[in-house]
């Protein structure tokens, strides 16, 4: 047994839960009264969703819909980048959302700085989108995966290959 332990920070969002979010939230805007005969639709391309709707406040509503069916499914919506709303063909209006996969440099950044001053026998290195920790304790390892789970951070990380 080695006596390293590790793991890594990511910051990844499930593509087929968010597809099944997706789906429930276009099923129920078609039973709902509120949005008949609305031009209302929810897309998803590569790595952006394209949200259209009638008016600001309908898009607000479909909003609304997507992030209750994202959190139910379990998928966190810090990691969604919103566009301004802009006006679109058909006197609807469109929103452009990235979805954010992997530790940008300044997350990581900030990480690592939150991973040094916590005094734990740890070493952290940034490696392209993700952050490996390393430590010869696995308690260690344990305590900084609580103390990040608590810190203030804008994307939902998460802990795997933890060795």
């Amino acid at each position: 047994m080695s006596s390293e332990s590790s793991f890594d920070i990511v910051s990844k969002v499930d593509m087929q839960e968010l597809n099944n979010a997706i789906q429930q939230a276009e099923k129920e805007m078609l039973n709902r009264f509120d949005f008949k005969g609305s031009k209302s639709s929810i897309k998803l391309e590569k790595d952006q969703l394209v949200v259209v709707s009638d008016d600001e406040f309908k898009l607000q509503n479909v909003l609304d819909i997507l992030h209750a069916k994202m959190t139910k499914r379990g998928i966190s919506i810090k990691n969604l980048d919103y566009s301004k709303v802009e006006p679109a063909a058909g006197q609807t209006v469109r929103q452009k959302i990235s979805l954010k996969q992997g530790v940008d440099q300044e997350n990581a950044k900030k990480i690592n700085i939150l991973i040094r001053d916590s005094k734990l026998k740890v070493k952290s290195q940034i490696q392209g989108d993700q952050i490996r920790v390393t430590g010869k304790s696995r308690d260690d390892l344990q305590a900084v995966i609580a103390m990040l789970r608590k810190a203030e951070i804008p994307l939902d990380l998460q802990f795997v290959n933890l060795k």
